[in-house]
């Protein structure tokens, strides 16, 4: 059996369509089934377990003799959430009850880290666990997903193979939901849809020009790719950078999208909103190498490409989904 957490949201759901994809139907799913009314992420999908968070850590510590592997993606996402209890609570207590378990009864993890760790990239974006006591988040998630990182580098009883991801800017389909947190591609299309234009952040650094902000953009059927490739190869376990090892420009993410449409550019500028100015990420770009020297060979979809199917395949279209 196989486990995914955090399979109602965006990467997990899509993951479960991996999964099936690739012939595995034997799957148990984690989330808060209540709260997040998110179930069409999960229509179609060959599953054999639903369990809720709050029900799934007891059901585990008696049954891991059965699980296989253990997807954990589930986490509180939101970066604008000024209160660090709910990321403890979550994105660091929980996982660090996952990771007991699966350390104890020897089952294999990989979990969602993110890049939001490495802050405004004071020390780089290099996935070196020397590096990760350095590490300057931005934010309560960030700091999150940082801390867990440091606490599992310092455990001395691990799963037989473990992957902590972090995760660079992921778009694609089943994000629908995320609100303010779901990608620019996402929020460009409805705002085009709307209003026949795109409004981008002015850029408030003297040295960056409004637009030419840079983020490393990965699409999401990549970073399945990547789950996929380490959950066959369970060989060097650590934390890897998943993005393309590329940065674009909000620009050119922008007049993708426009072109994706069939409509012409049309891109504005406002000011970047006075909640997230200060802790604004200018530039990321993953280091791709410890990736590549596990094995790893696949071409990451460039963002031309990668627009052109979200877009054509899902926004444009009825089905919304993956």
């Amino acid at each position: 059996m196989i486990i995914v957490t955090g399979a109602l949201g965006f990467i997990g759901s899509c993951l479960v369509k991996k999964l099936n994809n690739e012939g595995y139907h034997d799957i148990m799913v984690v989330d808060d089934f209540y709260k997040d009314h998110k179930e069409i992420n999960l229509s179609e999908k060959q599953i054999r377990e639903w369990y809720h968070r709050n029900i799934f850590m007891n059901w585990f510590e008696g049954k891991a003799k059965f699980v296989d592997f253990v997807f954990h993606m589930g986490a509180r996402t939101d970066t604008t959430e000024p209160s660090s209890t709910v990321f403890e609570e979550l994105n660091l207590e929980y996982s660090k009850a996952i990771w007991n378990i699966c350390a104890e009864k020897n089952v294999p993890l990989i979990y969602a880290s993110s890049a939001a760790t490495y802050g405004l990239g004071e020390q780089g974006f290099k996935d070196d666990h020397e590096l990760v006591k350095k590490l300057k988040p931005l934010n309560a998630y960030g700091k999150s997903k940082n801390d867990f990182d440091s606490w599992v580098l310092s455990q001395k009883e691990t799963p037989p193979f473990w992957a902590g991801l972090k995760f660079f800017n992921v778009y694609g389909p089943n994000e629908y939901h995320k609100g303010r947190m779901a990608s620019v591609i996402f929020h460009t299309v409805n705002q085009i849809k709307a209003t026949g234009e795109m409004k981008l952040f002015k850029s408030h650094k003297k040295n960056i020009i409004d637009g030419e902000q840079k983020r490393d953009f990965v699409y999401v059927k990549d970073v399945l790719d990547v789950c996929w490739f380490l959950f066959q190869n369970q060989k060097n376990s650590g934390l890897y950078n998943v993005g393309t090892g590329q940065a674009r420009t909000f620009l050119d993410l922008t007049e993708n999208t426009f072109k994706a449409l069939g409509r012409k550019s049309n891109i504005s500028f406002m000011d970047t909103p006075k909640d997230i100015r200060k802790n604004y990420q200018y530039f990321t770009e993953a280091d791709m190498t410890k990736l590549r020297a596990a094995g790893y060979n696949n071409t990451f979809t460039s963002l031309e490409d990668g627009i052109s199917d979200y877009v054509g395949s899902y926004l444009s279209g009825k089905r919304k989904y993956y």
